[in-house]
């Protein structure tokens, strides 16, 4: 029997099961059964060479246009050019060597094939340099070609060393064998395949790797949706009702305390948002169970406004809160901002401290001995009503005297296994009320799938007093000079007593980058590596921008060296600061008017959003310079368009994830391991995944554990295993 354990290699043989192992990390029947095609070309129907994207690993059906061999000009032997065609647009290809002689016999003009290859740049053009490629051949159909004589072709995810065409004839050598699934193993139960008119499982993986009409594949295509959909919401109705069955810390309001007074002194009038979701952190605090509540907000909408006054409400209960920040920097920021909003509120037990105070303490991992031991008695005596830290906080050796809060800063950056270890840190085992911030607007479909086991909360609304940010591109491929002009303006704003940013992708000068990747090297694709922090710092200081007081500042440098540059740009001494992503969220120095972007296509939509959010934050306007050498045309330059052209965060988060592939959400682009969403689109299928989550509190309602439902139990650990469970809380 072939089932959906059974080992690859027993099926295919070693070579191909090495090679779906290395490549794609399949290594059973299921997990290939499970790698969908990512499309399907119709026989004839060429690709749009127009869509493809730098640096991507593509697979194409196109016509060989021409072909030429020339000698090569720096060692013996020669090379063979073509150029393909989708009719409209056209795609260099190149090959030496031996692979030359192939592709000098096979791709005549006039030619079909499909041609596998990432694409890089050659003369400002797109090419693809040793491609993998497959004619389409008129043949017998009991002929090796017999897999594209169909009507469609599917086109699968492919990687090195194993192409899309290789993927097909496994995938067929394993449905020749596979025995199926029986209909009462079916993970879906009955009930809820028919009233969703819904294909069993068998039929639609069958017709999703072998359809014979598009209407076939859709309807194998929203069957295989809802496993997905199912897999998640499942996990996420358990998370939810496994938090909310916890006992929790009560932190109910106590009138005339610190909360009171600090509300009273403040200079300013709270937003409508701030204050109606205050009022929500508050009811929940006030309960027995665990508050689990994600705020969103608009970079520089008052999140840690709302933090501070959730935490200052459970101090006033007698119990801590603790803010964990992602980096040294950032926490060390926190506690300066809180310890200048809360003035002598922050000084219990000491000379000038108000009547009703708390202390606020910082503990990171880089502290001296001396200081870590100060900090840690204060924790635990309880003397420390707001500890402010990174990730050092939850180590089980911090001991707290009576933890009510924890508000987590941008928790994409936390894994699931530090936030899981604040569960019982509260007095008695009990878990304590947690707050996530990110300043990254997420679109619904991505708050339900990623964010569901939390309450949502949104903060649209920006307080007075914020000075404009206009955002500007610096198209380098077309405007050259706009790159001097962009250094004359910092010259011009530091000449007016403001300072500047210049953001850079890598670190440079040799050492791994902020998230401890080694320094990228220069690949196929033509594309010369990210611009670095240390390179481009010397350049500029010898350069352009001789003169200015430059310091750099990222992640690897030591925690006293980032604080004292922190400081020093602060304090207004520092003019310009070139820095990676490490001052993408929560740095808050006013008179920075200036953020110039280098290398800008090699962020995301949002983290551009959240870096130019450092800018503006002061009575004079921002500016943001998108730095780019990429060509106009491409969807990249679509994205910075995009970002040049509105501040919405919200909306850039919705296009962020129209111009995702699919998958990459939940997949590989962010965690590094395989998504189990392959199928489902965050983009088209929020009415699924509503659906889909209402389905599964239902059945988790009634059976917790699933134990009345081992096919749908079966379907949570099998698409998404814990590593993607993990992911799942990362993301």
């Amino acid at each position: 029997m072939t089932t959906f354990d059974e080992k690859l290699v027993s099926v295919l043989g070693k070579k191909s099961a090495d090679a779906l192992e290395a490549g794609l990390g399949l290594l059973t029947v299921g997990d290939l059964l499970r790698h969908y095609p990512r499309r399907y070309d119709e026989r004839g129907k060429l690709t749009e060479i127009a869509s493809l994207e730098l640096g991507e690993h593509v697979t194409v059906q196109a016509k060989v246009k021409s072909g030429k061999k020339r000698a090569m000009k720096n060692r013996r032997g020669y090379m063979f050019e073509a150029t393909i065609t989708d009719g409209t647009n056209e795609l260099q290809l190149v090959f030496f060597g031996t692979p030359a002689h192939v592709a000098e016999t096979e791709l005549l003009p006039g030619r079909q094939a499909m041609f596998a290859g990432k694409v890089g740049r050659f003369n400002n053009k797109l090419q693809l340099a040793h491609p993998d490629f497959e004619v389409l051949k008129d043949e017998a159909p009991d002929s090796a070609a017999d897999r594209f004589a169909q009507a469609f072709i599917p086109v699968y995810p492919a990687a090195q060393g194993i192409q899309s065409w290789n993927i097909v004839n496994c995938v067929k050598q394993v449905l020749d064998v596979w025995d199926g699934v029986p209909e009462a193993s079916d993970p879906l139960p009955s009930r809820l395949r028919s009233s969703r008119s819904l294909m069993p499982l068998e039929g639609a993986l069958r017709a999703i790797h072998r359809p014979d009409s598009w209407a076939v594949i859709t309807l194998a295509q929203q069957r295989l949706k809802w496993d997905e959909a199912m897999a998640v919401q499942l996990a996420l109705a358990q998370r939810r009702q496994s938090a909310g069955a916890r006992p929790a810390p009560a932190c109910p309001p106590r009138p005339g305390e610190i909360l009171d007074a600090f509300d009273a002194r403040l200079p300013f009038t709270l937003t409508n948002g701030q204050r109606g979701i205050g009022e929500e952190i508050a009811h929940d605090l006030s309960g027995a169970h665990p508050m689990n509540r994600l705020l969103q907000g608009e970079v520089g909408s008052g999140k840690t406004m709302v933090a501070l006054r959730a935490m200052l409400q459970v101090v006033d209960s007698g119990r801590q809160a603790a803010m964990l920040a992602p980096t040294e920097v950032l926490a060390a920021q926190h506690a300066r901002s809180l310890t200048e909003m809360l003035g002598d509120l922050a000084q219990a037990g000491q000379l000038g401290g108000a009547e009703h105070a708390t202390r606020l303490t910082l503990l990171t991992g880089s502290m001296s001995a001396p200081q870590r031991k100060k900090a840690m008695l204060e924790i635990v005596s309880g003397e420390a009503g707001i500890v402010v830290g990174t990730h050092a906080l939850i180590q089980d050796k911090v001991t707290f005297a009576d933890l009510g809060l924890v508000v987590v800063d941008e928790q994409h950056r936390f894994g699931v296994e530090q936030r899981d270890a604040l569960r019982g840190r509260a007095r008695e085992g009990a878990t304590p009320h947690v707050l996530v911030m990110t300043a990254t607007p997420i679109p619904r479909t991505v708050a339900m799938t990623v964010y569901g086991d939390l309450a949502v909360s949104a903060l649209r609304e920006l307080p007075g007093g914020r000075s404009p940010i206009s955002t500007s591109l610096v198209p380098l491929a077309e405007k050259p000079q706009w790159l001097a002009r962009a250094w004359q303006r910092i010259h011009e704003e530091v000449a007016k007593g403001h300072q500047v940013y210049v953001v850079c992708p890598r670190i440079g000068g040799g050492e791994p980058d902020d998230d401890g990747a080694e320094p990228p090297k220069e690949d196929a694709s033509d594309r010369r590596p990210p611009l670095a922090v240390v390179d481009v710092a010397n350049r500029l200081s010898e350069g352009p921008l001789r003169g200015l007081a430059i310091q750099v500042l990222h992640g690897r440098l030591p925690a006293d060296e980032k604080d004292a540059v922190m400081r020093s740009f602060a304090a207004n001494e520092t003019k310009v600061l070139v820095a990676t992503t490490v001052i993408e969220v929560g740095v808050n120095v006013p008179n920075a008017t200036v953020m110039v972007i280098m290398d800008a296509d090699r962020f995301g939509v949002s983290q551009l959003h959240q870096l130019r959010g450092r800018v503006g934050r002061g009575s004079a306007p921002g500016l943001c310079l998108l730095v780019t050498e990429m060509p106009d045309g491409t969807s990249t330059m679509e994205r910075l368009r995009a970002v040049e052209s509105t501040l919405d965060g919200f909306e850039l988060a919705q296009l962020d994830l129209e111009l995702r592939r699919e998958g990459d959400i939940l997949g590989a682009a962010q965690s590094g391991v395989r998504s189990g969403l392959k199928m489902l689109s965050l983009l088209r299928d929020e009415d699924l995944i509503r659906e889909a989550r209402v389905e599964a509190q239902q059945v988790v309602d009634a059976d917790p554990e699933l134990t009345a439902h081992p096919g749908l139990s079966g379907l949570v650990a099998g698409l998404l295993d814990e590593e993607r469970a993990e992911y799942l809380e990362k993301a």
